[in-house]
């Protein structure tokens, strides 16, 4: 096989794997035979490029719904403010709002504990935090009778 359709098979066999298709599908895709599939899945330097390239497309669709967060919450904002909407989808609107705010602000405080982590591993200094510490930062403790706290 020539060098340029074999690195086209490459290319097409690397995209349709990362992609999620079977061995078979995969290979349909490529143009080869599943025995190729099977070698090119046997080769460490292969298995790692197939790993970069899945780790970049997610990367870029993490991306893609990051920029794409800030209109869905404006769509759910909307909902949970507009009095002709029912009551339901109002309710259901707020509910999401909070989920997902949890949701991400725990997921962005977790990617900067692991950065301080992997940069106290790798003796580097301490990365600083990317936001100062609000209100919202706060822990809430009840209050009790009398003013004691248990």
């Amino acid at each position: 096989m020539p060098k340029c359709n074999r690195q086209a098979a490459n290319e097409a066999l690397m995209i349709a794997l990362a992609c999620g298709a079977t061995v078979e599908n995969a290979a349909r895709k490529a143009e080869v035979g599943e025995r190729t599939v099977y070698r090119r899945l046997a080769d460490a330097g292969f298995r790692r490029q197939l790993q970069e390239l899945r780790t970049e497309m997610t990367q870029r669709t993490a991306g893609m719904l990051t920029g794409a967060g800030m209109a869905s919450v404006k769509v759910l904002v909307d909902l949970q403010t507009d009095v002709a909407m029912p009551p339901g989808v109002r309710r259901r609107s707020a509910r999401d709002v909070l989920e997902l705010g949890l949701k991400f602000r725990e997921a962005a405080e977790l990617e900067q504990r692991l950065a301080a982590v992997e940069a106290r591993l790798a003796g580097g200094a301490t990365p600083k935090l990317s936001h100062s510490p609000s209100v919202a930062d706060q822990t809430i403790t009840p209050s009790h009778p009398e003013g004691k706290t248990p």
